[in-house]
């Protein structure tokens, strides 16, 4: 799978996300979101590249060639995501229509005491589920990011809400590990996204919406070596001030044999990567991976 979302260049600027974080908070969200429209117009017509990648992933998604009206739409969900996020991190939650499936599943594995990774992706709004996990006190959740792309966006929007920021583990510090480690011991849920691969990260093939790609093994060798349940989560936006937030189990314990361990660990790949088509699928606008994903720019 490209590594090119790893070399994009931030788009915007610290005054300009000051503005809209200004905005979303004091002016109040409908107005934010009015907004919205000349925002998603305009990137419509100058991001060819993410224009075009948009179009690639929602033939797929849909089943059918999309027209200017489903690429608006899809820049479009991105962008409410992004003014919601500010909501979220600063509390916000009585605005918006929260629904949970497969609640008790995680509220079980957060009574017993016992860690887990819980595996997203940039599918929908994985701060619809940060939010509600320290607004709740239910789920202590700790979440594993790449704090080194998209900086000024991460540094102005954690500055929002200093206890979710305090929940971020850095990937890629000689101490990640142990600080995951020592979270899954105490009892935490480690959140990770599993649909990019980062620099130097090791991947295997699979197959995402009928076409071959590489996934990161990460979470799931992670899941192996600390000896912990995977269980999924998509924080789906489904318009207006709805979200849909899924959880479900994929793995209680992650087993290897170690003259098998990549086959092995290319079974539970695939079997993310079926789930996330399956998600991707019912909320087809909620795919945020504006690059070369499948590499065809290459081919």
């Amino acid at each position: 799978m490209s590594q090119q979302w790893a070399r994009l260049p931030e788009r915007g600027n610290p005054l300009a996300l000051r503005l809209i974080c200004w905005i979303a908070l004091h002016v109040g969200r409908p107005a934010g979101r009015v907004l919205l429209y000349p925002i998603t117009l305009y990137f419509l017509i100058t991001a060819t590249a993410a224009r075009r990648s948009s179009r690639r992933y929602l033939r797929r998604a849909l089943g059918r060639e999309p027209g200017w009206r489903d690429l608006f739409r899809h820049i479009h969900c991105f962008a409410a995501t992004i003014l919601d996020r500010v909501y979220f991190l600063t509390g916000r939650l009585e605005q918006f229509e929260i629904e949970i499936f497969g609640g008790q599943r995680i509220l079980d594995q957060a009574a017993s005491g016992r860690g887990c990774i819980l595996l997203g992706s940039h599918l929908g709004s994985f701060d619809a589920l940060r939010a509600l996990g320290v607004s709740l006190r239910h789920l202590p959740i700790k979440i594993l990011m790449n704090t080194t792309h998209n900086r000024a966006m991460t540094q102005l929007l954690d500055a929002l809400n200093p206890t979710l920021a305090q929940t971020i583990i850095p990937i890629g510090t000689p101490d990640t590990l142990l600080k995951v480690q020592e979270s899954l011991e105490q009892g935490d849920m480690i959140g990770a996204l599993g649909d990019r691969v980062a620099r130097g990260e090791k991947a295997v093939p699979c197959r995402f919406l009928d076409q071959e790609t590489a996934l990161p093994i990460g979470p799931m060798l992670l899941a192996a070596l600390m000896n912990c349940p995977v269980i999924l989560c998509f924080g789906l936006y489904r318009g207006g001030n709805r979200y849909d937030i899924h959880f479900e189990p994929l793995a209680e314990h992650i087993v290897l044999d170690r003259h098998q361990r990549r086959e092995q660990l290319g079974v539970w790949v695939q079997r993310y990567a079926d789930r996330l088509a399956h998600y991707a699928r019912l909320a087809p606008y909620n795919w945020f991976n504006f690059y070369d994903y499948w590499e065809e720019d290459g081919s």
